[in-house]
């Protein structure tokens, strides 16, 4: 991988599903560049292509045409193994619906990545001891999610996708099940990850608030990019 090429571009980037009149043009040829450290909410209606747009970012889908590279790699080029690979050393996600196993604790639900890297339970548990420290769930390690407020379980969430300490967190719709008090809390922990810890942040939010917390905003309109606008630093 290419250390000086940035860490996301989309070049003419399509995606469609469908055939003959049943034809849906979700990407409609995106150009786009993302760079570390930057933290970007992506925005627009239902069925605007955001979501697709951070499926195909997070190698959840293919683009139909159009190039997709990461840290100037083809990802369009890469197996079903590589491109799994890439999202296990590079990607954490973070869910509406938090995603966390119910029956397992959160210093477990923690370790899960680790587990699939193969790493030794002594190393795994004090990584996860360290990321639940980082979103401020010292003493709620051995709690199960049904034991936490929805709130700590996004944090668990959080703490998940930070273990293995990624470049792209992606965040799709990270507050859609808060109330007013808990987002704010949750975006003030993202937007600390970002700026102390250097992570870059793609976020999917259909809330202003929740979007002027990024750095930049890209709206989608019918598959292509409506507006991509850069705040100015305070």
């Amino acid at each position: 991988m290419t250390g000086d090429a940035p860490l996301v571009s989309f070049t003419g980037v399509a995606r469609f599903y469908g055939e003959g009149g049943g034809l849906v043009r979700a990407l409609a040829g995106v150009d786009l560049t993302i760079g570390r450290g930057e933290f970007i909410a992506i925005m627009g209606p239902s069925g605007s292509g955001k979501s697709t747009a951070m499926n195909i970012i997070g190698c959840l889908d293919r683009p139909t045409g159009g190039s997709f590279r990461f840290l100037g790699v083809e990802v369009n080029g890469l197996t079903q193994d590589q491109r799994a690979l890439l999202r296990r050393n590079f990607i954490g996600f973070v869910f509406q619906g938090f995603n966390l196993l119910n029956r397992t604790t959160a210093i477990e639900n923690v370790e899960l990545p680790l587990i699939y890297r193969g790493m030794g339970r002594h190393e795994r548990r004090e990584r996860a001891m360290e990321a639940l420290h980082l979103v401020g769930l010292d003493g709620r390690e051995h709690h199960t999610p049904g034991e936490l407020s929805g709130g700590q379980q996004q944090r668990v969430a959080i703490a998940r996708a930070i273990v293995t300490d990624p470049l792209l967190l992606l965040a799709d719709e990270p507050t859609g099940n808060l109330d007013s008090a808990r987002s704010q809390e949750i975006m003030e922990l993202i937007a600390r990850l970002n700026e102390e810890r250097g992570i870059t942040v793609v976020m999917v939010t259909h809330e202003p608030d929740m979007a002027a917390h990024a750095h930049r905003i890209i709206r989608f309109v019918d598959g292509h990019i409506a507006s991509d606008e850069q705040k100015e630093a305070a």
